[in-house]
């Protein structure tokens, strides 16, 4: 059976890389090679399809959620600005994904130099962390909203939220640092060739011919604490509000109280089930079939950013009222 051009220049390819490992050792590679999802190769097109419309509503919902919030007067809060801040960390993720994943998928460019690929590996963690943290500042701002309302428009001041996004920008930045010092200090004699429609980490730091399991501890740690914590803080003060809505007298004031807080649980559900479900097919899928994983991988990036600015449209009065009355004009 004739081989394609594809199969044939990929096998070039690992064959080069092989041949080469025992005798080069390149310590910052120029490029790597993004193989798509390895298996689907001509399903490409076709895949590019439900991404691309995804991404699409995903930018048109997040910057029209952005439009209104600047618009209206009203929104000018600390839950809408928490809001846009995740709508901001939305669109970073996505966009940092899709263009070179439509780009291999549609002109078969599947090169990516060796800093942009620490370029997008940065935007990737760094983003997705700030992203939990945004989600723990969104907790705290139903927690005080429900628990304390009087002290709400006090504790939650302009100066305060600023302060809060800040942090949590801070510690996104200061938490993925050492990847990159870490991934810039490996010598890959391997080969270059990524499985994955982008530089994921894991995948990157495999192609080190070296001991890394300081960067797969570093990895576990730093999960611990983003993930981790920022579930354990998002449950603790998810058990306070549950008990000061249930501590109200009528069922109305409970359903009412509870409505508050529906779209930050949608968003929360959405955000995290996707990563922890990739996660366990990470660590326990070995018989799954690699195309799987990289799938996995694009809906966990892909799909939060186009469904929150959906659960915020249908369940905020607020934004809905605000949109309809845009469309009205």
């Amino acid at each position: 059976m004739q081989e394609t051009p594809f199969c044939l220049s990929i096998g070039n390819l690992l064959s080069y890389s092989m041949s080469d490992s025992n005798s080069t050792d390149f310590t910052n590679p120029s490029t790597f090679i993004l193989l798509g999802i390895p298996g689907l190769e001509a399903a490409h097109v076709w895949i590019s399809i439900p991404f691309c419309a995804m991404y699409a509503i995903a930018i048109l919902g997040n910057f029209t959620i952005l439009f209104i919030v600047k618009r209206e007067p009203s929104l000018h809060g600390p839950m809408y600005y928490f809001l846009c801040m995740l709508v901001v960390a939305d669109v970073v993720l996505s966009t940092t994904v899709l263009p070179k994943m439509l780009s291999i998928f549609w002109f078969n460019s599947r090169e990516i130099n060796f800093s942009a690929c620490l370029t997008q590996m940065f935007c990737l963690l760094s983003f997705s962390a700030m992203h939990s943290g945004i989600l723990v500042a969104m907790a705290f701002d139903r927690y005080v909203a429900v628990c304390d309302p009087l002290r709400h428009s006090t504790t939650l001041t302009n100066p305060v939220v600023a302060k809060i996004g800040l942090a949590v920008v801070l510690r996104g930045i200061m938490l993925v640092l050492p990847y990159l010092f870490l991934a810039r200090r490996w010598p890959y004699c391997r080969t270059n060739i990524i499985p994955y429609t982008y530089c994921k980490h894991i995948a990157v730091v495999k192609l080190a011919c070296a001991d890394i399991r300081i960067s797969s501890y570093y990895s576990l740690s730093v999960a611990f604490l983003v993930t981790g914590v920022d579930v354990f803080c998002i449950t603790v003060s998810y058990i306070q509000i549950l008990r000061a809505i249930f501590s109200l007298p009528t069922k109305d004031a409970r359903l009412k109280t509870f409505g508050t807080c529906g779209s930050h649980l949608c968003v929360i559900l959405g955000s995290y089930i996707p990563h922890l479900f990739s996660a366990l097919t990470e660590r326990f899928g070995h018989n799954m079939a690699l195309h799987f994983h990289v799938l996995m991988n694009n809906m966990y990036l892909l799909v939060p950013p186009m469904l929150n600015p959906i659960i915020y449209g249908v369940r905020s009065q607020q934004i809905r009222d605000s949109l309809l009355q845009l469309f009205t004009h």
